[in-house]
Formats: structure tokens, C-alpha cells, sequence
């Protein structure tokens, strides 16, 4: 039964307007705001379009949303209790600001975000104000306005998909709550680990988006190639390192553990050899179209994450004086694409 809390989701890009599109069919009170205005109108009428690998999940929406540029002042629409930020990592600052008025009194934010954006909001709304939700292996993709891809099968009791969290890992009953509206979407649950679960996801997204990004491929060619596989094992064990010794405890990465991607990282053959089977066998998720984020805002000509996901890992390295040369490549190939200087291709990464 749909709650009574009234919900914003304030970016509808894939993640937020694949979850405001759930939330919106299970009939509680949402708002989607978005900059994108033929985005904004197709969400309206005829509806979002959903779509993923199994039946179910093919339906279409008519959403509540917003064009962000008409959003009204405070007073004329909300205030609502819950708001997901759901924007690219560069813009959490604004949009905690933007959308800090439209809060009750005892609101929160939740980010539904790559990158540890947390503190972040924290500093405009207060911690208290403030809740993280990791969205694992969801793998959703908008490549038109109104309309989202998944492009991997449901979590399951497999995989739990979506993991909310208070910052100091308390078991409240607003973090319940989200887990239980997000549960209808995919599996979901409170973590008591919300900065391990992040730096996991972190990691995932260090290891997958700048490789597809900057060479072009999509993930499953990735994966397929020896030295670009490998590449994003090296580029995870880097950041695993970096991960341990901030000292927040680890959940898998990509189905592995992270002290066998970190062994073989460091030129442990049968880890290597572990890994290499698991991303091989891992192919048949996905379909060979999938792109993660920062890959498909590279084809967009978008600004990307880079600076968020693995420059977090590289400025985080230098604090603890640990060398990260593959982080740091990569980071320096995107910005090179960025630049105009390069175009995404397997040879820009082939001396990483």
C-alpha cells in the first residue's frame, strides 16, 4: 500500500526516473523534476516508458514532473518529505541547495547517486537531514527522452539491488521505510555499512565506467578484451587498497572478493585467473549494448563523473600515500577525451 509521505526525485536521468517511474505506478505521491524539457513532457503524456529483460518490466507511466526551470516556489508545490537527489556527482551541491526549501521540517534527502556524495549534502542540510541509498548492479540507461532501459535481470534474492543507509549506520525507521518503498522495485535493505557499501560501489564504477568510456566499447567487449579486462581488474585492486585502509569493511565486488581482485592486482596469477572467469562468465547478464553511465555520457558528449569515481580514489591514494598509476591513467584518458585532444578508442588505453 503506497505511503503518505510526499516524494520529489529531483534529476530524472535513468536512475531517477527509472525509480520515480516505480514509485509513480505504485501510486504515492511523486514528483519527478528535471531540466530536460521534451524529457519532462513525455514523462507527462504519454507516460515514461520502462523497460528491462522480462516482461513486468515493460509498462508506461504518466508521471508527475517538472520542468526544473518552472519548479514554483516553496509555498506553491510540496513540501515534501522525502527528496532523492538523483544528479550527476558535480551537481550535488546545487541541487541540495536548490531543493533545501522544499523540505518539511523533519524531511531528509536521500542520494541515489554514484560517487560518496553524502557529506556533501550533508554540509547544506545537516547530517540529520541526510540518508544514502546505493543502487547496485542496476545498470539503467536513457538514451531518448521518456523513456529507460534496464540492461541486466533483476537482483533478486541474488543480488540485493538497492541498500539505504543512515550516515552513522543506525537502524532507523526512515532508512526501513526507504528500503520498503524501493523494495518494489527491486530487492532492497538497510545497511548498517552505508560508507563500506558506497566505497563497494565506488569501487564497481572504477573498474567499469572509464574503461567503456574511453575505449569506446560497451561492457561486454570490455570484458572480452584481455588487456582492457584486466586493466579495470588492476584499476579495482588500486582502489580496494585505498578503501581498506580508509578502513571501511568491503562487500564483494562484482560477485569477487575484494581481497582476490586486490591479490590479483598485485600479480597473484590464480586470483587473476579467478577474476578473469568471473567477468567472462559474467557477459551473459547483460546484453552486449550496455554502456555504464560515464560511457554513455561520453556518446552524449556530456560532461563526466571522472573527477568523483576514480579521481576520489586518486585523491584519497595521495592522503594515504598509496600509488594508484592505473586510477591515475584513467583519469588523465578521460580528461584527454574531455579535452578534445583524444577520441575513445582501445589504443587510448593501451599503455595503461
Amino acid at each position: 500500500m503506497a505511503g503518505e509521505e510526499r516524494i520529489a526525485v529531483y534529476g530524472a536521468g535513468a536512475v531517477g526516473a527509472y525509480v520515480g517511474g516505480y514509485m509513480t505506478r505504485d501510486g504515492r505521491d511523486v514528483t519527478l523534476i528535471d531540466p530536460w524539457d521534451v524529457h519532462v513532457k513525455l514523462m507527462r503524456d504519454p507516460g515514461l516508458k520502462l523497460s528491462g529483460l522480462t516482461e513486468p518490466e515493460n509498462f508506461q507511466v504518466k508521471c508527475n514532473a517538472v520542468l526544473d526551470a518552472d519548479l514554483p516556489p516553496p509555498g506553491q508545490i510540496g513540501p515534501f518529505d522525502v527528496i532523492f537527489i538523483c544528479v550527476k556527482s558535480f551537481d550535488t551541491e546545487a541541487a541540495a541547495k536548490r531543493m533545501k526549501p522544499y523540505l518539511v521540517e523533519d524531511g531528509f534527502m536521500v542520494s541515489l547517486q554514484n560517487g560518496i556524495n553524502e557529506g556533501t549534502i550533508a554540509g547544506v542540510v545537516g547530517k540529520d537531514k541526510t540518508m544514502g541509498c546505493i543502487a547496485s548492479a542496476i545498470s539503467v540507461s536513457m538514451w531518448e527522452p521518456g523513456a529507460v532501459r534496464r540492461n541486466v535481470k533483476l537482483g533478486g534474492k541474488e543480488h540485493i539491488v538497492f541498500r539505504a543507509g543512515e550516515l552513522d549506520g543506525s537502524v532507523t525507521p526512515r532508512a526501513r521505510r526507504i528500503a520498503e518503498i524501493l523494495s518494489s522495485i527491486d530487492s532492497a535493505k538497510v545497511t548498517e555499512t552505508l560508507m563500506g557499501e558506497r566505497w563497494s560501489k565506488l569501487i564497481v564504477n572504477c573498474m567499469r565506467n572509464p574503461i567503456s568510456a574511453a575505449s569506446g566499447m560497451a561492457s561486454n567487449a570490455c570484458d572480452t578484451d584481455d588487456h582492457i579486462r584486466r586493466l579495470g581488474i588492476r584499476i579495482g585492486a588500486e582502489a580496494i587498497q585505498v578503501a581498506m585502509a580508509e578502513g571501511y569493511p568491503l562487500e564483494k565486488i562484482l560477485g569477487m572478493p575484494p581481497e582476490q581482485i586486490l591479490a590479483a592486482g598485485q600479480g597473484d596469477a590464480d586470483a587473476m585467473a579467478a577474476c578473469d572467469k568471473k567477468l567472462l562468465d559474467d557477459r551473459a547478464k547483460r546484453s552486449d549494448e550496455q554502456r555504464p553511465s560515464m560511457a554513455q555520457d561520453m556518446v552524449k558528449g556530456r560532461p563526466t563523473e571522472i573527477d568523483f569515481i576514480n579521481g576520489f580514489v586518486v585523491r584519497s591514494a595521495e592522503t594515504h600515500g598509496i600509488a594508484v598509476p592505473a586510477n591515475a591513467g584513467i583519469v588523465a584518458a578521460i580528461k584527454a577525451i574531455e579535452a578534445g585532444t583524444m577520441t575513445p578508442s582501445p589504443e587510448v588505453i593501451a599503455d595503461i
